[in-house]
């Protein structure tokens, strides 16, 4: 991806995200990048390519890393809504496996580990749901079936660790797991793109922060 695209993706993400697809117009991403309206027609044919080559970037980094034909066209997204179905989920699998698989060498950290970079792996695709629902009603359907999954899956992790006495009991665990949620999505996802100021707090960083301060809240002390 040429450095123009990159600058042209990267402006369309945070306008997508902070004040909406449907309110977004190419003038707005032109005016981010300064070029004019022009210069990015000559890389993407419309709004919505410029939305599909970010989502499909979400799907598989390496996209953008190959040689594409410009404009880039919506033909080339035609089987995109099936890969982000599959996606949603084959993440959700992935997720749950060590309920059954090697549970007992799975620790709290490791789930807290894992969630945070889930998270922050598909925090674009994510938020740009969240932020757009009532304009990709069917996206937005799949995501909520997804994102019900995941806590109903963090539930059941975090009930196996209270069992196990790895997590202190908890008066109302499903409370806690939304709290342990929430912490999570906004340190991996919020914070980057859609809190009222935005940091750039090294991704490494922010997950340290909050493994300690969960597992100092929610481990038991043994």
């Amino acid at each position: 991806m040429n450095q123009r695209m990159k600058a042209i993706a990267a402006a369309a993400t945070r306008l997508f995200l902070r004040q909406g697809y449907s309110k977004t117009q190419i003038s707005h991403i032109a005016k981010v990048v300064g070029v004019s309206v022009g210069t990015i027609y000559l890389d993407f044919s419309g709004k919505r390519e410029i939305l599909h080559f970010i989502l499909q970037c979400v799907l598989d980094p390496s996209f953008a890393d190959q040689k594409l034909e410009t404009p880039i066209a919506n033909e080339q997204f035609s089987g995109l809504k099936d890969e982000i179905a599959t996606a949603f989920e084959q993440t959700a699998a992935s997720f749950a496996k060590h309920l059954e698989e090697d549970a007992d060498n799975y620790s709290f950290a490791a789930l807290l580990s894992d969630t945070f970079d889930l998270l922050s792996r598909y925090a674009v695709g994510c938020l740009f749901i969240e932020k757009n629902q009532f304009d990709f009603p069917a996206l937005a359907a799949d995501y909520k079936r997804y994102r019900k999954r995941f806590f109903e899956t963090m539930g059941l992790y975090v009930e196996r660790f209270m069992q196990n006495g790895t997590v202190r009991p908890l008066e109302n665990p499903e409370l806690s797991t939304m709290l342990i949620i929430e912490i999570l999505s906004w340190w991996a996802m919020d914070m980057r793109y859609v809190s009222f100021e935005t940091y750039d707090i090294p991704l490494a960083l922010a997950k340290k922060a909050c493994l300690d301060n969960i597992m100092t809240a929610y481990a038991s002390i043994r």
